[in-house]
């Protein structure tokens, strides 16, 4: 029962993000607070109009509102008024009723109640399903593009995407979308809007509205060098990131994984998923010729005037060397957005293998066997690369995933929240949750003498990272612990955590260890990929 209770409220859980602007111009009738989980769509008001009064979610959630819980914590209600939506769902409202009415923690419930439907909530900046004629000549555009259903769905307070979040905000719905046509062809948009910015810009991990949204372009106000380079305009930032070219595969397997539809598998999808193996087919070399020894240039560099060492690479954008013939993958940086110190990304290479032979797998039913057989080796090359360099002997240990390597020996030994991580390797469908090695990885991990940034004050405890600092703990790292975990006293710990330092209803970012009332901005991070 406690493990029950312990997946329905990880199901819902979500960071709390930003976006009021409709997805759609449909009209809505006025609602009364008491029926805010009432569809919101087709109705009387016209929604366009009626949104302009709708207040900004960033200001709008770090409010408390009524009505509060029934719990000792007195949560309070986070939910945008129903007319300030940006999509809806009756199925996600009775998933909300039926599973708020059959939890005892009346805490619990709330964050529950806030968190699950949030994307939708406030996230859904821009969807079109498909249905209306597009005119090619008016537009520009090249044969296929930006044709069928799209979705562009925020990073929470910017007006920007990043393919590892929208895939990880949308993932909790991908059970549901085959009792929604809605959902589901919000979530087969949202997979050809990332297939056209991978065609756009493959190396790229976050990118502006695209241009037939109509939705303006904003400046991350940094001075970036970068090679190959990209369109401001269509791209918002340019870290390449493994993961993010991993979670734009991981959209299409759920999908099809949930719904059956091969509907994705378009000619812009097949032109994406060619630029992906392009690019891996270029991160796989090694930094020097492995016949000649000398230095050749990657296809990628990055280089930001900054003082903060994680936001560049070093080597004049290069990074650190990186050996022949380990069959990994190169990602310059990690989930986190902070620069790799050692280039071969474990956890992103495992979410990368693990993604390829899913998509291979759909790819033989569509009978594109050689296609299939291509994702398949360069899988089965990289899971063999993990195991033989990414797998060291720890003294205290004994045999665990190194975090980080370069083919030559040297190893980052740590574990940063941000996912892919090593901690959720099992979530992954790398390993089994009760693989020795794995085992050993994580108790490692979640412990101060293994994991540098396994951080423990007053007030909470998790794995943090870099890219907040060192006395920042992120709440998705004891959620993560609790799903990979069969021992209750260590899931209610975890869940009991959360729930308390989760003051204003939603989960946070990171938390301050020793206070924590001091958490960092409302952003969707990606808790809701393991739903």
């Amino acid at each position: 029962m406690i493990l029950l209770a312990a997946s329905v409220f990880i199901f819902g859980l979500n960071f709390v993000s930003s976006g009021v602007d409709g997805a759609s111009g449909e009209k809505i009738k006025p609602d009364t607070h008491e029926a805010a989980n009432s569809e919101a769509l087709g109705s009387e008001i016209d929604l366009r109009r009626y949104k302009l009064a709708c207040p900004d979610y960033r200001h709008y959630a770090v409010i408390s509102h009524r009505p509060f819980s029934d719990g000792p914590l007195s949560l309070p209600y986070q939910r945008p008024s129903p007319h300030c939506r940006t999509f809806s769902s009756s199925v996600v409202e009775k998933v909300i009723e039926d599973v708020t009415s059959k939890m005892e923690d009346k805490d619990l419930a709330r964050i529950f109640e806030n968190a699950f439907p949030n994307t939708l909530d406030t996230t859904v900046r821009w969807h079109v399903d498909g249905s209306a004629k597009k005119s090619k000549q008016k537009h520009g555009y090249t044969e296929g593009q930006w044709e069928g259903a799209q979705s562009f769905i925020v990073t929470g307070d910017i007006n920007a995407e990043w393919l590892r979040d929208s895939t990880n905000q949308l993932a909790q719905y991908q059970v549901l979308a085959k009792k929604d046509k809605k959902l589901e062809k919000l979530i087969l948009g949202a997979i050809n809007t990332q297939a056209e910015f991978i065609i756009e810009s493959p190396y790229c991990n976050a990118f502006q509205p695209p241009p037939p949204s109509q939705e303006p372009a904003v400046n991350n106000g940094q001075a970036d060098d970068v090679h190959p380079v990209y369109e401001p305009s269509r791209v918002f930032e340019c870290k390449y990131e493994l993961d993010s070219l991993a979670h734009f595969l991981r959209l299409g397997t759920q999908f099809h994984k949930n719904t059956g539809s091969k509907a994705f598998l378009t000619t812009r999808w097949y032109i994406a998923l060619k630029m992906v193996l392009e690019v891996l087919e270029q991160q796989a070399k090694p930094t020097f010729n492995s016949s000649t020894g000398k230095f050749e240039r990657n296809e990628y560099t990055f280089r930001r005037k900054t003082n903060i060492g994680t936001e560049t690479l070093n080597l004049g954008g290069i990074g650190n060397p990186l050996s022949n013939g380990t069959g990994l993958i190169r990602s310059a940086f990690r989930p986190s957005d902070d620069a790799t110190i050692l280039g071969f990304l474990i956890p992103a290479n495992a979410m990368m293998a693990v993604e390829l032979k899913r998509t291979a797998e759909i790819l033989k039913s569509a009978k594109k066997d050689d296609l299939a057989k291509t994702l398949q080796q360069r899988a089965e090359s990289i899971e063999k690369g993990i195991w033989e360099h990414g797998v060291i002997k720890h003294k205290i240990y004994g045999d665990v995933f190194a975090y980080e390597v370069d083919g030559y020996g040297s190893t980052v030994v740590m574990d940063d929240a941000n996912v892919p991580s090593l901690l959720a390797l099992p979530l992954l469908g790398f390993v089994a949750v009760d693989d020795k090695t794995y085992q050993n990885t994580r108790k490692m991990i979640l412990e101060k003498a293994g994991n540098p940034y396994y951080l423990n004050g007053r007030g909470f405890a998790g794995i943090g990272g870099p890219h907040i600092g060192l006395q920042y703990a992120w709440p998705i790292s004891r959620l993560i612990q609790a799903m990979t975990s069969s021992d209750d006293d260590e899931i209610i710990d975890a869940l009991q955590a959360v729930r308390d330092s989760s003051r204003l209803g939603l989960v946070h970012e990171s938390i301050n260890v020793d206070r924590v009332v001091d958490f960092t901005r409302k952003h969707p991070r990606p808790i809701l990929l393991f739903a």
